[in-house]
């Protein structure tokens, strides 16, 4: 019986062909392109959330505020600033950026409360911030001072006040407009912004001063 045997010489051996340069290039390319448009869609994503929260978020405010602003007026007597003369067209009703009024009197103490709209240096507030001051009186002498912001980036807030002959405050109508906080890069290219939120509400007092 014959035996046959393969010398070294006489194995083939098989190679496989590798990825060239270019390819490789190529595939890095693809790779990078795919990766920058997912990037792209998740940080467009991100700052829609961001304006749709943030927009949600400040309407709350705004109204809660508003609500609050308004029942305090409904109860509030001896209302300023009002016109030298009532019955001039050209003053009464009087556009202003603040209101005051007596919030609680018992002849002995007697609390005054003024809201109105400030100026602030910081552009990520907004050109305006809308305060709450409360003065306490006793007996005709000043005791304390509480005052705090209630809303920020305030683009406009205008009071419209409407009086009688008294002169008495007949009706109060506020109108705010207010731009949602932290909304300087929830952009899309420059082209879409926040869009501001503007609330007006008029109120009657129950109590004619």
């Amino acid at each position: 019986m014959n035996v046959r045997t393969r010398t070294p010489c006489s194995i083939k051996l098989s190679s496989r062909r590798a990825f060239s340069l270019a390819e490789v290039l190529i595939s890095l390319a693809i790779t990078g392109t795919l990766l920058t448009a997912s990037l792209a869609a998740l940080d467009a994503s991100f700052k829609s959330y961001k304006l749709t929260t943030e927009g949600a978020s400040t309407n709350v405010v705004t109204r809660m505020v508003m609500q609050r602003m308004m029942a305090m007026l409904r109860t509030g007597t001896e209302f300023g600033p009002y016109p030298a003369d009532v019955l001039d067209a050209a003053q009464n009703p009087l556009q202003t950026n603040s209101i005051e009024f007596v919030s609680f009197d018992d002849g002995v103490t007697r609390e005054l409360v003024t809201i109105e709209a400030r100026e602030t240096a910081n552009a990520q507030q907004g050109p305006f911030e809308l305060w709450y001051i409360k003065r306490t009186m006793v007996n005709s002498v000043e005791t304390s001072t509480d005052e705090r912001p209630l809303l920020t980036g305030i683009v406009n807030a205008t009071f419209t006040l409407e009086y009688d002959v008294g002169p008495r405050l007949r009706r109060a109508t506020v109108d705010l407009t207010v731009r949602p906080n932290d909304y300087q890069d929830a952009r899309f290219g420059g082209e879409l912004e926040v869009p501001s939120i503007r609330l007006v509400s008029s109120v009657s007092p129950r109590r004619l001063d």
